[in-house]
């Protein structure tokens, strides 16, 4: 069970919203680049954020770019899950492959600051500031496989 507040952004949030270009020449430093996610989208972001917070958006969240250093930094940060209306394709497979916890779940009722409590399992996302409940399109057996190992890399080193 996951626990966090939310911090909330809006449709065709980018890989470069995520970890901006400028920032390029820290991808192999990537606690360094960490420091910077979210910062075009919301430049006081990591000021609020705490480990174990969840990142919470529109449609489309991860579009732009395939690198996988943006839901890499979004771990790194300490970042609990992405909840979305829905993903760009290879940034939804690159985050479960760094072990990145990603749902796709009608987040129109999460505003930012509310507490929330995410099972991965059974896909339910409870707004705890609310009182309400949303059923997320629940991670298949495998991928909650790889996120438990920690990613794909430690997943085949196990298995």
């Amino acid at each position: 069970m996951l626990r966090g507040r939310a911090w909330k952004f809006g449709d065709n949030i980018s890989t470069d919203h995520i970890t901006p270009g400028r920032y390029f020449h820290l991808r192999s430093n990537i606690e360094e680049l960490a420091k910077h996610v979210m910062e075009d989208a919301d430049p006081d972001f990591m000021k609020k954020f705490k480990p174990g917070d969840f990142v919470v958006a529109g449609k489309n969240f991860g579009m732009g770019s395939s690198r996988e250093h943006a839901p890499l930094a979004l771990k790194v940060a300490g970042v609990s899950a992405v909840l979305a209306k829905s993903f760009a394709r290879i940034f939804y497979r690159n985050a479960i492959n760094v072990g990145l916890p990603v749902l796709i779940v009608d987040t129109d009722p999460i505003e930012s600051g509310d507490e929330l409590e995410v099972d991965l399992g059974s896909g339910i996302v409870r707004d705890l500031t609310k009182g309400i409940e949303l059923k997320a399109k629940p991670l298949p057996d495998f991928m909650l496989k790889i996120l438990k190992a920690g990613g794909l890399v430690e997943y085949v080193k196990i298995y």
